[in-house]
């Protein structure tokens, strides 16, 4: 019953947003990948570096399955970020703090899809209960998306 709802919710959603963005799970920001869930990091990775930001790790989920003996379809996380940019949100609401550093997601879907998503930093707001910081949560979703949007470009 629940995928159900599910389902119906992601087609509401796919016909009020663009082809290429999504939202999965709640707060989630979703983007497609034309590339394989390695190149896609690897592309990230490459931007956020000339964009100044910090790699802080690289966690391949599926290398972590295969040690356990369980299979999972290539997943990868990147950990990322700038205090230049963090710390103004933590400024906002200190509780920000555990959201922090930046993370994004890169997957291949039972389809054989990649995508790559990151939390929604207004979404966050609402997690924080966080007030008068709209212009830097602005500038946090800008960057956010336009690093989504470099490392998914075909």
């Amino acid at each position: 019953m629940l995928k159900k709802y599910a389902a119906i919710v992601c087609m509401l959603a796919a016909s009020v947003l663009p082809a290429t963005v999504a939202l999965a799970a709640d707060g989630m920001v979703v983007v497609k990948s034309p590339h394989s869930v390695a190149v896609t990091v690897d592309k990230l990775v490459a931007v956020l570096e000339s964009k100044g930001m910090n790699i802080f790790a690289r966690i391949n989920h599926a290398e972590g399955a295969q040690k356990a003996g369980m299979d999972l379809r290539p997943t990868e996380l990147l950990v990322f970020g700038n205090p230049k940019v963090g710390t103004p949100l933590m400024l906002c609401s200190q509780s920000f703090a555990i959201d922090l550093p930046q993370k994004m997601l890169a997957w291949q879907g039972e389809d054989g899809t990649v995508h790559l998503g990151y939390n929604d930093p207004m979404h966050l707001k609402g997690r924080h209960k966080t007030e008068g910081c709209d212009e830097v949560l602005g500038k946090v979703s800008g960057a956010l998306g336009n690093f989504a949007a470099a490392a998914t470009k075909p």
